[in-house]
């Protein structure tokens, strides 16, 4: 029984060794094929991200070209081979087709690539969609003007469409008012070309349609126009004429006007045109009857000829209106003419004894005598001979001025009383008319009586005796009036 015994472990003992070995066999051949599939799956993973590495996802574009799928190498081929057809879209209205081009792509944009490459990297494949751009590194002038070339179109296109209208503050009728704003069809070119610059090495633009706005009524521009307009109204303008000031308003003087972006006002100047021939009217002196109170204390009206003065109404309005526009607080009348020798106006800044003021030279036809005033004071009485009247060559009456003063001087002229042409000298020459009648000596002359002028006066001139010629020259001056009555 014992040997039987130790026979059954014996036997026992014997299958479990021959267990283990076979055990230790079957681990040893599942180890080697887990190991080998890991190192197939690491192979296998290896290349996938070595693939992925090194080519670009599936829908991977640059300057509108795809370069799914393809190496950095393959990629910079596959740009530079490609023709771009230059061809420019607004939504759906294509507005340019330029001409066909081809950019050189070299190995200096290889690395540019490669960060392309690097940037769009996902560890599984993609086929989300991406756009880059890539400027070459060569010259891309042609493109530069090519973009020129869309400018130009669309500038011209703009011509021939619709504008936008923006509000704006404007004076109509003497109120502020602000005119509404109205939606145009023109491009908005500087906002296109920034869109442009972004896709610009694309063969195919599109653009997204972009319209230049109007300034709306509630922009600040416009209330700024609105306030600038305002003070415009609320202005006061103090105009000199002369010894007197008109306190032209803007409200008073302005119904219309307009302004610009920058605050720039035009005004209108029917309103003030207006004002400045009502001021002109009222105290110019050109061709007007002067007050004139002569030696005797006795007032006449004697007719304005070559003395005299008016405001040139369209120029003043002019400077009356820039003077608004530019905001000022006074000015001063300048533009002055008259029937002066060259058209201006004489006796501007004379204000006293009705424009004549207290120095003149007065000559009276029917008393045949002459008196000059200096400052209000009489320093010279004398006889005179006036132009013959039987022959129609009177002394031309009115209020006129000395023209100039010459010593000696040689008359030159025709008269009709004295047989025609003449020749003469004088010692003293005063001329007063634009016709050559003046003051001069005459010491060819025996007849000096109160009557002699009326058949035996003087060609038109103010002959003056010999003896007294220099005093009256001395105390005559340019400008000064002379009133012939």
């Amino acid at each position: 029984m014992e040997n039987g015994a130790r026979n059954l472990i014996a036997d026992d003992e014997n299958k479990n060794k021959r267990g283990n070995r076979f055990n230790k066999k079957g681990n040893s051949k599942l180890i080697i094929g887990i190991a080998a599939a890991i190192v197939v799956i690491a192979i296998i993973l290896g290349g996938f991200f070595y693939y992925q590495s090194t080519h670009f996802n599936s829908q991977i574009k640059i300057n509108g070209i795809n370069i799914g799928g393809l190496t950095a190498d393959q990629a910079l081929k596959k740009l530079g081979s490609t023709e771009y057809k230059n061809v420019v879209y607004i939504g759906e209205d294509k507005v340019f087709d330029g001409e066909d081009t081809k950019i050189e792509y070299t190995d200096d944009d290889l690395p540019n690539i490669k960060k392309l490459l690097k940037s769009q990297r996902t560890w599984l494949p993609s086929s989300k969609a991406k756009e880059f751009e890539l400027e070459p590194s060569t010259d891309a002038s042609s493109f530069a003007e090519i973009k020129h070339q869309l400018q130009d179109e669309l500038t011209d296109r703009n011509k021939s469409l619709t504008p936008p209208k923006d509000a704006q503050a404007e004076l109509k009728d003497g109120k502020i008012i602000i005119t509404k704003s109205e939606d145009g069809k023109q491009y908005d070119i500087d906002g296109l070309l920034k869109q442009y610059e972004k896709q610009q090495f694309k063969s195919e633009i599109h653009l997204e349609a972009a319209y230049i706005t109007p300034i709306k009524e509630d922009n600040q521009i416009v209330k700024q126009e609105e306030q600038k307009l305002q003070e415009l109204l609320e202005q006061t303008i103090d105009y000199k004429v002369q010894d007197k000031t008109y306190a032209l308003k803007g409200s008073d003087v302005i119904k219309n006007a307009t302004i610009t972006k920058d605050l720039k006002i035009t005004v209108d100047p029917g309103d003030i045109e207006n004002k400045v021939a009502e001021i002109n009217d009222t105290q110019s002196t050109l061709n007007k009857n002067f007050s004139f109170k002569t030696h005797t204390g006795s007032v006449i009206q004697v007719k304005g000829q070559g003395y005299g003065w008016a405001l040139n109404e369209e120029q003043e309005a002019a400077s009356v209106q820039k003077a608004f526009e530019n905001g000022d607080k006074s000015l001063s009348a300048s533009n002055i003419y008259g029937n002066g020798w060259t058209n201006e106006g004489i006796g501007y800044e004379t204000t006293g004894n009705n424009g004549i003021g207290d120095t003149y030279a007065e000559v009276s036809l029917a008393e045949q005598k002459a008196w000059i005033y200096k400052n209000g004071k009489l320093v010279v009485t004398t006889d005179v001979v006036t132009g013959r009247h039987n022959t129609n060559e009177d002394t031309h009456p009115g209020v006129w001025y000395i023209l100039y003063k010459r010593t000696p001087y040689t008359l030159k002229g025709t008269s009709v009383g004295h047989g025609g042409a003449y020749e003469v000298e004088v010692d003293y020459w005063a001329p007063f008319t634009n016709d050559g009648q003046g003051f001069h000596d005459a010491s060819w002359r025996t007849n000096w009586a109160s009557d002699a002028y009326l058949t035996a006066g003087s060609g038109g001139c103010v002959n003056t005796p010999a003896n007294i010629m220099k005093k009256v020259y001395d105390n005559l001056d340019t400008y000064e009036p002379v009133i012939v009555y």
